[in-house]
């Protein structure tokens, strides 16, 4: 037990850096929403991955970015105020994409944090099965140059090449402590938050580029269906989905409504997996002018 290693990896990256999918491909089962829209991740959702000689525990934060809203604003604060508690620190870089901006805004981020307390980073080049060997070869170069990399690891999310690897590697970094959670835990990601962030994945799928930052999901209640057969439970669950104007709104529900039902159908089989019984699922598109922008909304909406 003097060998066990246990402790706290954070993953950074410009937006749909590919951080979401690899938690999930980390832990081995979905804890966080994947998308291809950019900003998708709102909140640090921690999956765990447990092995008979360490236990990692990733902690998954929006991209950092410039930021354009209030909402920019806090999520950036976020994974600033994530980083300051972690052991170990991935930077995801897609190698189907060239080093800009973004990439070197983190690096500096990154670099500051690090001077003022020493935190291990390792420069994860994901998305590699998208891209020729030639290409990753140049990607590889470019991310040495980019900073001060503790380690640098190639991998793909998708087809699972190397992901052990980027497991290792990331726990080399950890401290030796005992186990910090019990074997069979996942992610201690509240219920309510994993149903709100499943209907918000579902959402997404096929909308305007424009349309992602305006939607919120809140879980209104949740409440086991009375009078139900022995062994036939069924759980109510209402849920408001929020974006800034009536035009969203109308694109959500479709037309008769044919939208929001299919957006119903998909997010159910997730919710009904993940509390494991039969599921109604009450939806309602409202909604609440500019929220981006304002606090009071944003903080009813939890951020």
């Amino acid at each position: 037990m003097s060998e066990f290693r246990a402790g706290f990896a954070c993953l950074v990256g410009r937006p749909n850096a590919g951080k979401s999918t690899l938690t999930n491909a980390l832990v081995g089962q979905k804890v966080a929403i994947t998308s291809s829209k950019p900003q998708t991740t709102r909140h640090t959702i921690r999956g765990i991955r447990t092995t008979g000689e360490s236990q990692l525990i990733l902690v998954d934060t929006p991209g950092l970015h410039k930021p354009r809203t209030l909402l920019g604003q806090r999520l950036n604060d976020v994974v600033r105020e994530t980083l300051m508690d972690v052991d170990v620190i991935g930077f995801c870089l897609p190698a189907d994409q060239k080093i800009g901006p973004g990439d070197q805004f983190i690096t500096n981020e990154l670099a500051e944090l690090r001077r003022g307390r020493r935190k291990p980073v390792v420069a994860i080049a994901t998305k590699i099965d998208s891209v020729s060997r030639d290409r990753l070869t140049e990607h590889l170069v470019a991310m040495d140059q980019l900073g001060d990399w503790d380690d640098i690891v190639p991998c793909s999310a998708v087809d699972g090449t190397q992901v052990d690897t980027v497991a290792e590697v990331l726990t080399s970094h950890l401290p030796k402590s005992p186990k910090l959670y019990p074997d069979d835990v996942l992610t201690d990601e509240p219920e309510l938050v994993m149903i709100a962030e499943l209907v918000r994945e579902a959402a997404l799928e096929g909308v305007r580029d424009e349309l992602p930052h305006s939607l919120a999901v809140v879980v209104e209640e949740m409440t086991p269906r009375e009078g139900r057969p022995e062994g036939k439970p069924l759980m109510d669950v209402r849920v408001n989905v929020f974006v800034e104007r009536p035009s969203q709104k109308a694109i959500i529900i479709g037309r008769g409504g044919s939208r929001l039902r299919e957006v119903g159908t998909k997010s159910r089989a997730g919710i009904e997996q993940l509390l494991g019984q039969r599921v109604f699922l009450d939806l309602h598109v409202k909604v609440a002018k500019d929220w981006q922008t304002d606090p009071n909304q944003l903080s009813k909406l939890g951020f």
